[in-house]
């Protein structure tokens, strides 16, 4: 049986006054994917930041584990460079920095190397054609001018590229058309193939039909409230989040 890659026990946090997250317990193992589904409000968002430590909540009890490691007091750098990355709701438009030269910049702070130009092009190259992005799209500027759905791949790229031990995307399938929502899923399913395992938190049942998730958890008020298999989403889909207790 293999060992937890992520292990989340009794997890309280707060932002500002408020009591977001309310004693929750997380398990993911390599190569899993979990998908975290809840109304608005019930903390999803405050969880993904946690996971990433965003200074933004403050932990007041529990522990957050990675490969059996506590890393409630690393700073987001550092978990970053152990394996966690987080896609944005909303990415951020860098005018005057281009795709490559950003993503060549977070490959060699999280990878702790200096990889040649040549030898990232390359990378970039090979990574770019499997989320169907042309080549010229590597010297724009980061995600100006970009669609929702550019941002959303040039996340799946930047994923694909880092090659993390966990990705956590939060709402990465909203304002996504079909073909989007299926590339950007293509990209999800190769990390997963890759070992990376993958936190999925969404709204929408749509995209587990593409990215088949291992568990679906229910989050509400804090707390996750029932696990399920992929049935679970189609349920929660039909009848809503009213009859879960």
């Amino acid at each position: 049986m293999s060992k937890s890659l992520l292990k989340i026990n009794n997890l309280h946090v707060s932002i500002g006054e408020k009591r977001i997250l309310k004693g929750l317990n997380l398990e993911i193992k390599p190569g899993e994917i979990h998908a975290i589904m809840g109304p608005n409000g019930g903390g999803k968002s405050t969880l993904s930041n946690t996971i990433m430590g965003s200074p933004k909540g403050v932990v007041e009890e529990g522990s957050i584990l990675l490969e059996g490691e506590e890393i409630n007091n690393l700073t987001t750098d550092e978990r970053a460079k152990k394996g966690i990355f987080l896609s944005f709701q909303y990415p951020e438009e860098i005018p005057g920095v281009t795709v490559q030269n950003f993503l060549r910049t977070a490959y060699n702070a999280v990878k702790n190397e200096n990889i040649s130009i040549l030898k990232f092009e390359k990378l970039l190259k090979d990574k770019m054609a499997l989320l169907d992005m042309k080549e010229e799209y590597a010297n724009r500027y980061l995600n100006e001018g970009f669609s929702g759905g550019e941002k959303k791949k040039n996340e799946i790229l930047q994923m694909s590229i880092l090659g993390p031990k966990l990705a956590i995307l939060d709402e990465t399938d909203s304002g996504l058309d079909i073909d989007a929502l299926r590339i950007v899923s293509e990209g999800v399913n190769k990390a997963k193939a890759e070992d990376t395992a993958v936190l999925i938190i969404t709204h929408y049942n749509r995209i587990l039909d593409y990215i088949k998730p291992d568990v679906v958890h229910v989050l509400m008020d804090g707390k996750i409230v029932k696990s399920g298999d992929r049935n679970l989403a189609k349920m929660l889909e039909d009848t809503g989040y009213e009859d879960i207790k």
